[in-house]
């Protein structure tokens, strides 16, 4: 049996191909190597995998991870993946590398993430080219959800928000502003904490369209400014976008991405079908 996974900093989506070739798809929470370490990855994968999955019979393990673009935090989440699955030959691999193959297959483009946070690459068909590192959280990430998300609550304790708006939001999380401090900088996976907010905005989208825009318009133009027009001859590639910020807010980012002159090509919400199928396409399993 073979399992392939798709993981990003909040969420990690998994299908199992049992021998009888069916897939069966299932979640856990995401591992970022730079937040969890290998203890904590086991600790989770214990609870959080099916039941049913009869971890000593798989015998190979795929993992596209956030974070796993260095040897060190390959081998964090490796270690624990090898306790979990102790028979199994795990392959660990970047999240962007997951995400050009679900968007381009063996077709060269651009790909780009923009979920709880963001990257971006140049893709030659079979690897990554050139990639400009989007920083993380705390330095960078662009257009990501974390990134709308630290606008929102600086708004929010700044009393910029608009006053429907914010009530709104006390409503939903009755946090004051020394709550907000305390897990920024006090409590762990603080990215995964102001990344959260951006579903508040998306859910009010609608009843407050103008915040709405402008909100997330300025995070796709940084987005745009701070790295897609750094990458040579941009505007001759579509914009190809994988994650829930750039998916649930596909209408603005067309807006941005026009500004821009840059086509818009596939976005989608999730790599793990378009990934699995393209695992399937090949002869035999995919290295990483």
């Amino acid at each position: 049996m073979i399992v392939i996974a798709d993981g990003g900093s909040t969420k990690t989506n998994w299908c199992l191909i049992n021998e009888a070739g069916r897939k069966i798809l299932f979640n856990t929470e995401g591992y970022n190597p730079y937040f969890s370490n290998t203890e904590y990855i086991v600790g989770s994968l214990k609870v959080g995998l099916p039941d049913h999955l009869e971890t000593e019979k798989l015998t190979e393990v795929y993992y596209y991870g956030a974070g796993c673009s260095t040897d060190a935090n390959k081998k964090i989440v490796a270690d624990a993946m090898q306790q979990i699955f102790p028979n199994a030959e795990i392959n660990i691999g970047h999240d962007l590398l997951a995400s050009c193959r679900a968007l381009l297959g063996d077709e060269a483009g651009f790909a780009a993430i923009l979920g709880t946070g963001t990257n971006t690459c140049l893709y030659d068909g079979k690897d990554i080219s050139l990639n400009i590192d989007s920083l993380g959280y705390f330095l960078g990430d662009e257009g990501s959800g974390c990134f709308i998300g630290k606008r929102i609550l600086a708004d929010y304790m700044k009393g910029y928000m608009p006053k429907g708006l914010r009530e709104a939001f006390y409503d939903n999380f009755a946090l004051t502003n020394e709550d907000i401090f305390d897990n920024i900088y006090n409590k762990p996976l603080p990215n995964r904490f102001c990344a959260s907010f951006s579903k508040f905005l998306y859910d009010f989208k609608d009843s407050y369209e103008e915040y709405t825009f402008n909100t997330v318009n300025y995070a796709f133009s940084a987005f745009f400014e701070n790295l897609v027009i750094h990458y040579p001859n941009y505007k001759d590639y579509k914009l190809n976008v994988i994650g829930s910020v750039g998916y649930s807010f596909r209408d603005i980012l067309s807006v941005v991405a026009d500004k821009y002159e840059m086509g818009i090509g596939k976005i989608i919400r999730s790599p793990i079908d378009d990934l699995v199928d393209y695992h399937l396409r090949t002869s035999k399993m995919t290295k990483l």
